[in-house]
């Protein structure tokens, strides 16, 4: 489906930090957007983890394409607890969104994914790409429970009868609504990080984020997947020098890596190192990243918060 026509679009998550950048995007584009979700404030007011309560807000409605980008999450998970809830959106939550938007006539449905979902370990210095293996088995039940949420949403997304499924897997976000907890606590001293060693993560500035999801509306292929980030991967450790440089903040303490193991969650994507390619989003969807490093975002960011 490649037509730039406007779109009557129903957006899951659309009042969370990277739904409100979907939906500026989407309109900027010309896209009519419905929120759905559970705050007021939302054209349909539904949890998607109630299927007979999503179906009956839905009932009657008619959407081209639906946008899954529902996360539970309400500030960045330490432990892997604080991601329960969203492993399980990420499956009951996205059948339960795939069944409305059939019941709306949509033919297209774009999801929301990520990086971590080729695996939390170290993938060496090449370029993870789109024909590499997806949500292998966990290397233990925790990592297994996260491995399997995003497994399943993209199964979900790409075996959707009827659907045009798309998945976007972006790398770690920053940026405005979501740098903001970083700042918070470098403030206050409260997060430590250690030593890099040659890690490397992918990152993606939010904005540039929703500009992707609006290309892949209406150019990404059907039963497709992308990586979506932005040309320099970074350290956890580097990205958060780059913003207390950024922002005039004390450096995050050095700390050993065991010394993170209570926050679980965070320890794992510590450990981890990732390098992905975007050729395929670039070539595809027409998108290029306004921000091609973390610094460049950062300092876009400040200039903003400084106006």
């Amino acid at each position: 489906m490649t037509t730039n026509q406007s779109q009557s679009i129903l957006l899951a998550g659309a009042s969370g930090v990277l739904g409100r950048h979907i939906a500026r995007a989407l309109t900027d584009a010309g896209h009519k957007v419905t929120g759905l979700g559970r705050s007021e404030g939302n054209g349909v007011r539904a949890d998607l983890m109630d299927r007979d309560a999503l179906l009956r807000a839905v009932d009657g409605q008619h959407f081209d394409t639906v946008v899954h980008a529902a996360t539970a999450l309400r500030k960045p998970p330490m432990r892997h607890r604080d991601m329960y809830a969203t492993d399980a959106l990420r499956i009951e939550g996205t059948a339960h969104l795939v069944e409305a938007a059939r019941a709306t006539g949509a033919r297209r449905f774009v999801t929301e994914s990520m990086v971590f979902g080729y695996g939390y370990g170290d993938f060496g210095d090449r370029p993870i790409t789109e024909d590499d293996e997806f949500g292998p088995r966990g290397t233990d039940p925790e990592l297994e429970r996260h491995l399997a949420g995003m497994r399943a949403k993209e199964q979900l997304t790409f075996e959707a009868a009827g659907l045009e499924g798309i998945a976007l897997r972006f790398g770690l976000f920053y940026g405005p609504g979501g740098t903001e907890n970083i700042l918070t606590l470098l403030r206050k001293r409260q997060l430590p990080a250690p030593a890099d060693h040659g890690r490397v993560l992918p990152w993606v500035e939010l904005t540039d984020a929703g500009r992707a999801v609006a290309a892949a509306v209406v150019r990404g292929r059907p039963g497709q997947a992308y990586n979506v980030a932005d040309r320099t991967p970074l350290g956890f450790r580097a990205h958060l020098l780059c913003v207390a440089e950024e922002f005039g903040l004390p450096r995050p303490m050095t700390v050993p890596l065991w010394l993170t193991r209570p926050m679980s969650y965070a320890h794992t994507m510590f450990s981890a190192s990732l390098r992905v390619s975007a050729e395929k989003a670039e070539r595809e969807l027409g998108w290029t990243p306004a921000y091609p490093s973390s610094r460049d975002g950062l300092a876009a960011l400040r200039a903003a918060t400084a106006r």
